[in-house]
């Protein structure tokens, strides 16, 4: 029955009853391969959280799959390369070398579709350009672009069309996949009179209204991204330094925050901050001062500032 039917198909298409056997073995080696991968880190998953397994397991799968792959299909196919092996890499050779950057424009699309380094929606940054991936196409990928004259990542309103081939040479940062969240500073200068120990408990205390709703979300995103990448942070609540600088002591609050809403969250914590330290005639601001000491006069060291 089979046979017959490799032979109706060799009518057909023209390929042979020994070529058939070759696809479909190959795919058969493809298919089980990727199932065992499936099952082997299903199986790490569920029975270890730690970041450092799990990432091990990732890369040592991910490099034995293809590999054995490639092996186990060269040797199903090793007979017919032998008499197309050198028409095969004269003609990609002239191919290569015609159309470079084409076929790299090309590969770029391939890679970005298959390996998904990012996706239309994702905010990235490619070697100096930063924006929201807005279009994938054949030979090139827009963005609308974020930053340059703008601060605080928000949108300049300008289309960047980039191409693909940029992915293989230029260092590559998703702002949204994987790790969704990013890690913000504030710094508040206070003068060395101030109460800033009191200044810090405020501060923290702000900086936990505005980021409990997203400490949750975070860790289990964290969680996610273990499973590819290895990530890991002990604390994911906000962190007040202080700090001593020339003019005062310089308190920064770093938080969680949503890449997206970076200028928005920051504007926020920034009013509620105005508004507190007002409230309190112990903690002043600090700037930059000049101070003077007299050595004449009714006074002799006393201090102008």
């Amino acid at each position: 029955m089979m046979k017959n039917l490799g032979l109706v198909f060799e009518a057909n298409t023209g390929i042979s009853v020994q070529t058939q056997h070759k696809i479909l073995v190959s795919v058969g080696i493809i298919v089980a391969l990727y199932l065992f991968r499936y099952l082997v880190l299903r199986i790490v998953w569920k029975h270890t959280d730690d970041v450092k397994t799990r990432y091990l397991w990732k890369r040592v799968i991910s490099y034995f799959v293809p590999i054995t792959s490639i092996l186990l299909i060269g040797t199903v196919w090793i007979h017919a390369f032998r008499y197309m092996g050198a028409f095969l890499g004269l003609l990609s050779a002239g191919i290569a070398i015609a159309l470079k950057d084409l076929l790299a424009n090309i590969a770029g699309w391939l890679f970005i579709m298959f390996r998904r380094p990012f996706v239309i929606g994702d905010r990235i940054q490619i070697g100096p350009h930063s924006g929201d991936v807005i279009d994938l196409r054949l030979y090139q990928f827009s963005i609308l672009e974020i930053g340059n004259w703008v601060e605080a990542d928000q949108s300049t309103g300008r289309i960047i069309h980039i191409p693909n081939g940029k992915v293989f040479t230029e260092p590559q940062a998703n702002y949204t996949q994987g790790f969704r969240y990013i890690w913000n500073e504030l710094e508040i200068r206070l003068t060395f009179e101030s109460n800033w120990q009191k200044a810090k408990e405020i501060l923290n205390t702000i900086m936990n209204n505005h980021t409990q709703n997203i400490i949750g979300p975070a860790e289990r995103d964290l969680k996610e991204a273990s499973k590819l990448y290895l990530i890991h942070y002990q604390y994911l609540t906000p962190i007040i330094y202080a700090t001593v600088m020339k003019y005062g002591v310089k308190l920064t609050a770093r938080y969680l925050c949503d890449p997206l809403k970076r200028r928005s969250t920051e504007a926020a914590i920034w009013e509620d901050i105005l508004k507190e330290f007002t409230l309190h005639p112990d903690i002043l601001w600090a700037y930059p001062t000049t101070r003077f000491v007299s050595t004449t006069g009714r006074n002799p060291g006393s201090l102008i500032t």
